[in-house]
């Protein structure tokens, strides 16, 4: 390591010449790697959901769908409003009243069940189907919906999930920016405090800033990542490896003392920086690496781009921040000024003191913790994060208040079906407790209305060589218990008619999102928690050691979850693995720092008392500064509501993550 440290010193000018070079490439990678705005797009795609999906693009080339509510227009306004959005590329189709009817069948012929599907029971409100030819968060989707909304008016609302990837999408693109400054702006005022130079903050910042957009960068090769990891990404990389650059500079300060030169000092402390945190970045990769075991496959996406991101960390901070810190070492010295420091001495008296007494406490808090992690309530509804003022969120509350729906899910069944079965199955549909209406071709054809009177449009619509298309709609919200048990209801009578016949949408894809989740954050957690285990047993070589350590995490993990349940707050559903990993994953950096600096002063001659309380003075001052800097870096968050995966007020528990675990 020595060697390589030495090279690093005398090539400093090269790699700083090379690495800025490298922004090129990486900021050209990070502006052409596209954004995923659909959660549900990482289901499994051997779910019958994802395969009904598949089906709807293939055999009625329609992929997004959603519900158009118009307000006190008259027919003449909704028709003439109708073929201006015909008309805007990717709409596939729009079912209406007069689309059904081709305009030649009064609206009093139809059956009543069609009439209260299409108009509320004020006749004020007029209801639309429409289907775009690309799926929900394509961007050619997402480009429709703007225009949409465009052509539109203030008196239409359009529902779809399509609509809250479209207003997700303008949410992070306008704010993601604005509140990383704010981070990066508070973590700088942290590091000016803590350490003792006003440029070495800089100098912080620049080096993984480089890293991250490095990152960000590599990304292209994957082609796309969630937004969910775009939010994330750069924080959590700010967060993580921001241990790393404080541990070097200590180091660097600590080698001084030995090296009056310079480059002789940074040489060693690069050497001993490469060895720390080489066990720490491992455990770190290893908990994120967890998350790719995930079946839902957001954390294949996360799990790689965040363990991608320590590793391009670790490299950048011995290579581009040593070469920075040398490069501008009279500014260095020329910006100093007295770093903030705790006085430990308290701290580690008591901690040595009363260590029986706070072990006794530790054990007591497990009950609590636990309990409240394992009771803390979250959510999987899409748009609860959304602002009420965004279009998506004005729509559905539209769509609940005029006909009284709150989902839409679509029926495959086989063409072969006989029209008599149909016309069953949709009744047995709409006898299901919650649904308002089961609606398909045979809805509208019989006595009154002969299907040879239905347009061809239609039916090619709703029916293709190999499958019939049905819409059932629920009172229902979506991710509720209620709905849920609701799917299972209507997936048990469409297979009673047919053995082939599935239920989609994004009532049935969520339903399996929680399913799969569940099973998915318990396997992460023990993949996790076994991985970090054994690399702490090679690391510290000891076999108690690890037990404690794991034990010490995750009882602050709990504790930090736990914080949910008894302040009564919801969570989103992808809070507790990204929260559990991510505090397992940097809190074991501090234990690991601490620790390995106790087993030294053991093996000086130290007794089990001194040792402690050494490691803890020795150790304090900088876990206090990173654990500080990210928790000010990632509060940014309680800000960040669309960006971030987390609602409003529910950020706390990210944040927090370092102060728990310290």
């Amino acid at each position: 390591m020595q060697k390589f440290a030495e090279k690093v010193v005398k090539l400093r000018i090269p790699i700083l010449i090379i690495s800025i070079l490298l922004l090129i490439p990486s900021f050209i990678g990070f502006v052409n790697t596209r954004i995923n705005y659909d959660i549900l797009y990482y289901l499994p795609d051997d779910i019958e959901t994802m395969q009904g999906q598949d089906i709807l693009m293939d055999e009625f080339g329609k992929g997004a769908y959603g519900m158009i509510v118009c307000n006190g227009m008259s027919s003449a306004e909704v028709i003439k409003t109708t073929d201006k959005i015909k008309n805007i590329d990717h709409v596939a189709d729009i079912i209406c009243y007069d689309s059904i009817t081709g305009g030649k069948i009064p609206k009093e012929l139809l059956p009543k069940e069609v009439q209260k599907i299409f108009y509320s029971e004020d006749g004020q409100g007029t209801l639309m189907f429409i289907f775009f030819d690309t799926t929900t968060s394509a961007d050619e989707t997402m480009d429709a919906i703007e225009e949409i909304r465009r052509v539109m008016g203030e008196q239409c609302f359009l529902s779809s999930m399509s609509s809250i990837a479209t207003d997700t999408k303008n949410l992070v693109e306008s704010e993601m920016a604005a509140y990383t400054i704010i981070a990066v702006i508070l973590c700088l005022l942290v590091l000016f405090l803590t350490t003792d130079s006003f440029l070495i903050p800089v100098l912080f910042m620049v080096s993984i800033g480089m890293a991250i957009l490095y990152n960000l960068g590599s990304n292209f090769i994957q082609g796309e990542i969630s937004y969910i990891t775009m939010a994330l990404v750069a924080i959590l990389q700010l967060g993580v490896t921001m241990d790393y650059s404080i541990f070097l500079y200590h180091s660097y300060k600590e080698e001084q003392r030995n090296y009056p030169d310079s480059k002789d000092a940074m040489s060693h402390a690069i050497a001993s920086t490469i060895v720390s945190v080489t066990g720490s970045s491992l455990t770190t990769i290893a908990g994120f690496l967890s998350m790719c075991f995930m079946t839902f496959t957001l954390g294949l996406d996360m799990g790689i781009v965040m363990a991608k991101g320590v590793v391009i960390g670790v490299i950048c901070c011995v290579t581009v921040l040593p070469s920075l810190i040398l490069t501008f070492d009279r500014a260095v010295k020329r910006t100093s000024h007295k770093a903030l420091e705790l006085k430990t001495g308290g701290i580690t008296k008591f901690v040595t003191k009363h260590y029986v007494i706070l072990a006794i406490l530790m054990v007591i808090l497990w009950i609590p913790a636990v309990y409240g992690n394992s009771n803390v309530k979250v959510y999987y509804k899409l748009d609860e994060s959304l602002p009420a003022y965004l279009p998506s969120r004005q729509a559905n509350e539209a769509l609940e208040k005029e006909f009284d729906m709150n989902s839409i899910s679509m029926v495959l069944v086989s063409a072969d079906l006989p029209a008599k079965e149909t016309k069953s199955l949709l009744f047995d549909l709409e006898n299901v407790e919650g649904v308002s209406f089961a609606l398909g071709l045979d809805s509208v054809t019989g006595a009154l209305i002969p299907q040879a009177l239905i347009p061809d449009e239609i039916k090619e619509i709703l029916s293709s060589d190999n499958w019939k298309l049905l819409m059932v709609s629920s009172i229902y919200q979506v991710a509720t218990d209620e709905v849920n048990k609701q799917c299972e209801e209507l997936e048990s009578v469409i297979k009673s008619y047919d053995p082939e016949g599935m239920l989609i949408g994004e009532a049935a894809a969520t339903k399996d999102l929680v399913k799969i989740t569940k099973r998915d954050f318990n396997v992460v957690s023990v993949i996790s928690i076994g991985a970090i285990f054994i690399l702490i047993l090679l690391v510290l070589k000891s076999a108690t050691l690890p037990v404690l350590l794991v034990l010490v995490i995750e009882l602050a993990i709990n504790v930090n979850m736990s914080a949910s349940y008894f302040m009564g707050t919801t969570l989103p559903f992808i809070a507790s693995i990204c929260v559990g990993t991510i505090q397992l994953g940097a809190t074991v950096d501090y234990a690991i720092l601490m620790t390995t600096r106790y087993k030294k002063e053991r093996m000086d001659g130290h007794g089990k008392k001194e040792a402690v309380q050494i490691a803890l003075s020795t150790s304090i001052n900088s876990i206090f500064s990173s654990a500080l800097g990210c928790r000010f870096d990632w509060c940014h968050l309680y800000a960040f509501g669309a960006g971030c995966p987390f609602k409003y007020g529910h950020c706390y528990i990210d944040a927090a993550s370092h102060v728990y675990g310290f």
